[in-house]
C-alpha cells in the first residue's frame, strides 16, 4: 500500500494520457469531500462540501477545502458532479460559484433542487444538468455514467468516470440497503457491468470500513418509533439532519398512526422537507403538517416537532431549547429523540445538549439507548461484498478519517486488490493513473478555509490560537504613556484582567518590574513603541507564568505623547 510522505513535494506535469487525481476534503476526515479530476488539460470535480467545527474551532461556522489549486483554472472546469444533496457534498458549491457562478451542476433531481434552494440565499442562478441512474454525459473528455446507490438521502448516484486513460468510479457516500424505504436498490448489477469492462480506479467511501458486517435496514427503526409514540405522554421533539428524507418520512408514519400533528422548526429543515413534498420524496398525509405557531392550540400529547441540532450545534434548535434560549421551552415529561449518530469530535457537544435536555425533564432517546439511527455508510461486510463485484485494479479509499482509509484498504487487499495498487492518500495529495497502475506524484495546498460570519478565509490557525488563549486563559491589558522623545514614562502603567482569573489589585507586585524595566530601556535609548510592547509583554508575562502557572493573552498598548 503506498501513503503519503511529509516531505512530498509538488506534483510534476501531468503525463499525456494519463487521469490526475486530487482530492481536496474528505480524507482524513468526516466532511468537505470534494475530488478534482484531470485529463489533457481539463478537469472535473466531484462533490464539494463543507465540515463542520469543533470545540478547538471557536467562532467558526463552517470549514470550506481549500480551492487554491484550481482558482486561476476555473475555465477548464467541465462541471461539478454532486453525488447526493447532504451539507458535505453540496454545502461548499455557493462559495465556489462566487468564483465563476456559471460552472455547470450536475446531479439528481433532488440534489439539484436542494443546492438551488441553497445557491437563492447566495443570490446565485445556477446552470444545471439533471441525470438520473442510468445517465451517461460527455463532460468535455469525461464521459460520466450514473449509477443508482443506496444512502441515508434519496436521489445518491455513483459516477463512473472514462478516460482514454482508465476508468474512475466514485462511490459517493452509499450502503446496501436490501429493503429500502422508497424501494431504491444499490445497482450492483451496474457495478457488475462496470466490472467486467475493467473499473481501473475505485474511490471507495471508507465512514463505516472498521465496522463489522452489514448496515440495519432503515424500516428496523420504524417499530422503535412506534413504541416511543405509543408510551409518550406529552410532547415528542425529534432531532435529525434537515436532508435526512427517510428518516422524517417515518416520523411523520408514527405521529400519523398516533393521531399527532407535525410542525418542523429550523430554517433548514423547513425549506428541504418542502422540497422533498413538492418533488413526491416525502409522502405526506394531509392535514398532519401544521405551522409551528398553531402548536399552542393543541394538546401535548397530539404534537410532534422535528427540528436540527442532533450533533449538538450551539445555534440549532435543540441546542437552544437545552439552553433555554428558545420559544420552545422543554417541559417535564417531554419525549426527545435524536434520530441520528454522533459524528466524530461533536460528542462532548451532543452530550451536553442531552444533559441539558434531561435537566427539564425531557426523557432522551438517543443511539446509546435506544435503535433511533442506522447508518447511511456501508460497513465491512458489505464493502467486502461491494469489492468482490467490482474487481478494481486500483483502490483509493475516500470519505472518511484515516483509521477508516486504513481499514478499508485492508478489506480490498483481502479481496485480492495487490498491495501496491492500494492507495491511501489525504486532503491534498495527487494520485495519477498512468499505464493502468495508481500512484502518489506529488501534494498541493489543501488546507481549511474557514467561514467566520461574513468572512471567507480571513480567519487563520494563528486567529484560532489566539482565540482559544483567551478562552482559556483569558486577556492581562497593560496601558502605558511613554515621552516620544525619550521613552519615558508619563503615565501609568495600568494593568486589568479579564477572564483570567487574577485580581487587578494583584497587579500591584508587577507594576514595578514594568516600570524598572522601561526605564532601563529609555536609558539604553529605546523609544519605539512596539519595542517598548514586546517589553512589557515579556516582563507581565513572567510574573504570570511564574505567579499563577498561567499564560493569558498579554496585550500592552504603548502611547506617546
Amino acid at each position: 500500500m503506498s501513503h503519503p510522505h511529509p516531505e512530498l513535494g509538488a506534483p510534476p506535469k501531468l503525463p499525456k494520457g494519463g487521469l490526475r487525481v486530487i482530492p481536496l476534503g474528505g480524507l482524513g476526515e468526516i466532511g468537505r469531500n470534494m475530488t478534482v479530476f484531470e485529463y489533457e488539460g481539463r478537469l472535473l470535480i466531484v462533490d464539494c462540501g463543507v465540515l463542520f467545527p469543533e470545540e478547538e474551532q471557536p467562532g467558526i461556522d463552517l470549514i470550506l477545502p481549500d480551492f487554491t489549486i484550481i482558482k486561476d483554472r476555473l475555465d477548464e472546469v467541465e462541471g461539478i458532479v454532486l453525488t447526493h444533496g447532504h451539507e458535505d457534498h453540496i454545502g461548499a458549491v455557493p462559495y465556489l460559484l462566487r468564483l465563476k457562478p456559471d460552472i455547470p451542476l450536475i446531479g439528481s433531481k433532488l440534489t439539484l433542487a436542494l443546492i438551488e434552494a441553497k445557491l437563492q440565499e447566495h443570490r446565485i442562478r445556477p446552470y444545471t444538468l439533471e441525470v438520473k441512474e442510468g445517465d451517461r454525459e460527455n463532460l468535455g473528455p469525461f464521459d460520466c455514467e450514473f449509477i443508482a446507490v443506496n444512502h441515508s438521502i434519496p436521489d445518491a448516484l455513483a459516477v463512473a468516470i472514462r478516460t482514454p486513460a482508465g476508468m474512475a468510479v466514485a462511490t459517493g457516500d452509499f450502503k446496501m440497503d436490501q429493503l429500502p424505504m422508497d424501494g431504491r436498490l444499490t445497482d450492483l448489477h451496474a457495478f457488475a457491468r462496470l466490472s467486467e469492462e475493467g473499473i481501473d480506479l475505485l474511490l471507495s467511501d471508507s465512514t463505516n470500513a472498521e465496522v463489522p458486517g452489514f448496515v440495519p435496514p432503515e424500516k428496523d427503526i420504524s417499530n422503535v418509533l412506534r413504541n416511543v409514540f405509543a408510551n409518550a405522554q406529552k410532547r415528542i421533539i425529534v432531532a435529525s439532519f434537515a436532508s435526512h428524507v427517510h428518516r422524517i418520512q417515518q416520523i411523520l408514519d408514527a405521529a400519523h398512526e398516533y393521531g399527532r400533528r407535525v410542525a418542523f422548526v429550523g430554517r433548514s429543515m423547513v425549506r428541504n422537507m418542502g422540497i422533498a413534498r413538492d418533488l413526491g420524496y416525502l409522502r405526506v398525509p394531509a392535514g398532519l403538517v401544521v405551522d409551528v405557531k398553531t402548536l399552542d392550540d393543541l394538546p401535548d400529547d397530539e404534537v410532534v416537532l422535528v427540528c436540527t441540532g442532533s450533533q449538538g450545534e450551539p445555534m440549532a434548535a435543540l441546542s437552544r431549547m437545552a439552553n433555554r434560549d428558545h420559544q420552545i421551552r422543554i417541559v417535564q415529561g417531554d419525549t426527545v429523540i435524536l434520530a441520528s449518530s454522533l459524528i466524530p469530535g461533536n460528542e462532548n457537544a451532543v452530550y451536553r445538549v442531552i444533559n441539558g435536555l434531561t435537566r427539564w425533564g425531557a426523557n432522551v432517546i438517543h443511539k446509546g439507548n435506544a435503535k433511533v439511527h442506522v447508518s447511511g455508510h456501508a460497513s465491512a461486510g458489505e464493502l467486502l461484498y461491494f469489492y468482490n463485484i467490482c474487481k478494481p485494479k486500483n483502490l483509493m479509499p475516500v470519505h472518511g478519517e484515516w483509521r477508516h482509509l486504513r481499514a478499508n484498504a485492508e478489506l480490498g487487499a483481502m479481496t485480492g486488490v495487490p498491495k501496491d495498487h492500494i492507495v491511501i492518500a489525504e486532503d491534498g495529495v495527487v494520485v495519477d493513473l498512468v499505464d493502468g497502475k495508481a500512484r502518489i506524484v506529488g501534494k498541493v495546498q489543501a488546507g481549511y478555509v474557514y467561514v467566520d460570519g461574513l468572512s471567507v478565509g480571513d480567519v487563520t490557525e494563528v486567529h484560532l490560537k489566539d482565540r482559544r488563549i483567551l478562552g482559556d486563559e483569558g486577556i492581562i491589558s497593560v496601558f502605558v504613556v511613554v515621552d516620544s522623545s525619550t521613552g519615558k514614562i508619563v503615565s501609568g502603567p495600568n494593568i486589568h484582567a479579564r477572564g483570567s482569573g487574577i485580581e487587578d489589585s494583584a497587579f500591584d507586585a508587577v507594576i514595578p518590574k514594568v516600570e524598572q524595566a522601561l526605564n532601563k530601556s529609555a536609558q539604553d535609548g529605546v523609544v519605539e513603541p512596539h519595542q517598548l510592547q514586546q517589553l512589557i509583554r515579556r516582563s507581565v508575562g513572567k510574573w504570570v507564568s511564574d505567579t499563577y502557572r498561567r499564560r493569558p493573552m498579554i496585550l500592552p498598548v504603548v502611547v506617546e505623547v
